[in-house]
């Protein structure tokens, strides 16, 4: 497959979103943290990221209290699942992206629906027909990984492919592409932070993009920028906050 998502760069504002959140990551992985902490920050990434996923679908709670393991909520928990299987399920996502998202779903979602309907996707045809041409698109692997990612994550959100638990899942998906892609090849970018940070404008860029018209689409890539760029800048914050504690 050819590069599909590459005429997304030509809208207005979006080529300069992307390479503005590019040169913020490359910036960002150069901290001098990585030399000597690099496993306590990616640590702290994956757990700040797990929180914000879980509030961003409605169960917020305090970093602290979530460190501590008094949240027993079941969505927060399946965040948490995720962000400690991340490793292999992105090395997996682009050779076999079905079988990620179910279990991405399973995880997800498990104490929240009934064991049979994890890992499952809704009977719609029209849902089956998207998530097979997304499946597609991850497996092609083309392009810029900011792009994918973005599409990723938004056409998750827009299919609402499973009974519950398609934000969390939508959002680890993204991570994926990200990581599987060799963009944040460590997971150390905090992008659902950058979501968490703006998500007013997270929500009302995602039904934009739902809406597949090409400002719905411009303005959805947008916020990814922006969000990716955030993410850098949140994990600087949290490298910083590492060194300053060795």
């Amino acid at each position: 497959m050819d590069d599909a998502l590459a005429p997304l760069l030509d809208l207005p504002d979006v080529a300069p979103a992307i390479a503005d959140a590019r040169n913020a990551v490359d910036a960002a992985l150069r901290h001098r943290a990585l030399r000597r902490s690099g496993g306590v920050v990616a640590a702290e990434v994956s757990l700040r990221s797990a929180v914000a996923s879980a509030a961003l679908s409605g169960h917020a709670y305090a970093v602290e209290d979530v460190r501590a393991g008094t949240v027993l909520d079941p969505v927060v928990q399946g965040a948490l699942r995720i962000a400690q299987q991340m490793p292999g399920l992105a090395e997996t996502f682009a050779k076999a992206p079905r079988q990620v998202l179910a279990r991405l779903h399973t995880v997800a979602a498990s104490g929240v629906l009934a064991d049979a309907e994890l890992g499952r996707p809704v009977s719609d045809p029209l849902v089956s027909a998207r998530l097979n041409a997304l499946c597609d698109l991850v497996v092609a692997a083309a392009g810029d990984p900011i792009v994918r990612a973005a599409v990723v994550h938004g056409e998750l959100l827009a299919l609402n492919a499973f009974a519950e638990g398609n934000g969390v899942v939508a959002r680890a998906a993204a991570r994926a592409t990200l990581i599987g892609s060799g963009f944040d090849l460590r997971g150390l970018i905090a992008v659902d932070l950058g979501h968490r940070e703006r998500e007013p404008e997270y929500v009302g860029s995602a039904h934009a993009f739902a809406t597949g018209t090409v400002d719905g689409v411009r303005s959805w890539l947008k916020h990814y920028a922006a969000a990716v760029t955030i993410g850098a800048a949140e994990f600087t914050k949290i490298a910083d906050e590492v060194l300053a504690t060795a």
